[in-house]
């Protein structure tokens, strides 16, 4: 079933729960693991991310350098036919636009149409960590909205070559990614929310929020979006911080801030322990109050570690 007609017909807040491909070298089980525990709280998706490759140049002599791109991740779309395949549960793989020409994007949609999985997100993705900022793949998108407009029109039967022209549609829910405190390259949060627009109108049926820990920059963050004629359903993305390394980490990889009276108690934190149960507490409030306030959706990071995820739904429920 797609996202969207999980959401159009849930008589109340949903849970949904986001996961990492396991590093190379894991087999299935450490997918299952994770989210095994998970299973009791009844989540209507299950969000897969994808990870670009590293890139690293190796010295050959004479000083030349060889590149080669090592992938420390397996693959999203097998991952997400497995999940479906054992639990019955829908997933949505994420599509990224870095590292893939058009033609990979193209085939990846096709794939996923044809193991009947009727979701995907669609992301532009980040640099690889040795270039300076994101680089498109040479023929592949720049920009998200790019990719969605490729994605509704394989939906409509717009392949990229006239050969194909006669080939079925495809039939995928599109979802899109977006930030209550505006993305790190937007110049501000008025103009992210009018690119947001383009991503709507290119065909974005939901989107899904990066994390965030203040409630209030949330419910701002839809006043505006309806404001500016983005009517789409929005689902809150939550986080729960779990270690001392989430502190600096978090705030500054993401561009987020964290709010005074949890920064307040995070000073006092010593220990990862002490994190993790300042971080549940949190996160369960917040997760109250949204539900509270019939958000479509309550959608949890787990960053492969459902432990905290456990915790917070225990309360919720």
């Amino acid at each position: 079933m797609k996202v969207i007609e999980h959401l159009r017909k849930a008589k109340k807040p949903l849970l949904s729960f986001e996961i990492l491909p396991p590093l190379k070298g894991k087999d299935i089980n450490s997918i299952y693991e994770g989210i095994d525990p998970l299973l009791e709280f009844r989540p209507s998706f299950i969000n897969v991310t994808y990870h670009r490759e590293e890139v690293l140049y190796k010295e050959r002599g004479q000083g030349l350098l060889q590149k080669v791109r090592i992938r420390k991740r397996p693959g999203t779309v097998g991952i997400c036919a497995m999940i479906k395949a054992k639990y019955n549960i829908d997933t949505v793989p994420h599509l990224i636009c870095g590292g893939f020409t058009k033609e990979d994007t193209e085939d990846a949609l096709i794939e996923l149409n044809f193991l009947g999985i009727d979701n995907v997100l669609a992301l532009r993705g980040d640099a690889i960590k040795s270039e300076p900022a994101f680089i498109p793949e040479r023929d592949g998108h720049a920009h998200a909205t790019d990719l969605i407009r490729q994605i509704a029109g394989l939906n409509k039967g717009k392949y990229l070559h006239d050969e194909e022209q006669e080939a079925a549609p495809t039939d995928l829910c599109i979802g899109a990614a977006c930030y209550p405190e505006k993305h790190a390259e937007a110049l501000n949060l008025a103009v992210d929310i009018a690119y947001l627009k383009q991503k709507v109108d290119a065909g974005a049926e939901y989107l899904v929020t990066q994390m965030f820990y203040d409630n209030a920059k949330y419910f701002r963050f839809v006043e505006l979006c309806r404001a500016e004629g983005i009517n789409v359903p929005i689902i809150p993305g939550l986080k729960p911080l779990t270690t001392m390394k989430h502190i600096a980490f978090i705030p500054k990889t993401f561009s987020i801030d964290l709010p005074q009276p949890l920064a307040a108690e995070l000073v006092k934190c010593r220990t990862d322990a002490q994190v993790k149960e300042l971080g549940v507490e949190w996160s369960i409030e917040q997760a109250r109050e949204l539900m509270s306030k019939e958000v479509p959706c309550v959608h949890f990071y787990t960053m492969g570690k459902g432990e905290a995820v456990q915790a917070i739904c225990e309360k919720i429920r």
